[in-house]
């Protein structure tokens, strides 16, 4: 593995990534696409995180704006992310590949706890591992579950793939002249509020100096260029 730029990553997925077109629920055709690279680098002997995210199933943030208690909501935001991550699973062993699900919140029926050292093990022996439930705590997102994971499974770079080509600084669906960075440090990140992730997040990641790039999830091969060192998207890093 010489060759690859990064042998161990956690891949950051929004729940919207699963929805697809239909931008509610789990599209199969769209969860295809990006399982399809997750075997690919795990063919290569990459060693492999997950954190999904929810948003496309249940969105604990809105429901408390509309007048659900916070915690309720983000516990029931937590369990989406579950759904997400069985679905995943499943598309990925389709493929070929060997996965563990892990969950914060205690649900043996479905999925193992997860369990730092036993959650590396999975790594070192090649199986996805793929973490659901966020932190298992309310008022945090899967954000700062995935800056967490990541530093916890000594991850060498938290993959951010998105619906858009990196970073910009401001919405490029929504303005034409919007510039996309090629790179970006923490600081900025943080005071122009570029919507990277979240500020807990980006924090986390700055104090323990852990890169964080942002590429198109939806563009064929940009994973396996991602680990092979090129370049693509925007990446965050340095300016401590």
């Amino acid at each position: 593995m010489d060759r690859l730029r990064y042998s161990r990553v956690l891949l950051k997925l929004s729940g919207e990534a699963l929805a697809g077109e239909q931008k509610f629920g789990i599209e199969p055709k769209a969860s295809g696409i990006f399982c399809g690279e997750i075997a690919d680098i795990a063919s290569m002997g990459v060693q492999v995180a997950l954190v999904i995210g929810g948003g496309n199933i249940f969105r604990g943030m809105a429901a408390s704006e509309q007048g659900m208690d916070r915690a309720q909501a983000d516990y029931m935001g937590m369990l989406a992310t579950v759904m997400n991550a069985l679905a995943v699973q499943d598309a990925l062993e389709k493929l070929g590949c060997d996965t563990r699900v892990m969950t914060a919140i205690s649900m043996k029926e479905v999925a193992e706890p997860y369990i730092r050292r036993r959650a590396v093990r999975h790594l070192e022996r090649g199986r996805v591992v793929i973490c659901a439930a966020g932190t298992g705590n309310p008022y945090f997102t899967t954000d700062t579950a995935a800056a967490l994971r990541a530093m916890e499974l000594k991850c060498e770079a938290i993959l951010k793939a998105t619906k858009v080509d990196g970073v910009y600084d401001k919405d490029p669906r929504k303005f034409p002249d919007a510039v996309r960075y090629d790179s970006v440090t923490y600081m900025e990140t943080l005071e122009k509020r570029l919507g990277v992730m979240d500020a807990t997040a980006i924090s986390l990641a700055r104090d323990n100096r852990l890169p964080i790039i942002v590429f198109n999830l939806f563009e064929q091969g940009n994973i396996r260029r991602v680990i092979n060192g090129d370049t693509v998207g925007t990446i965050v890093e340095g300016g401590n």
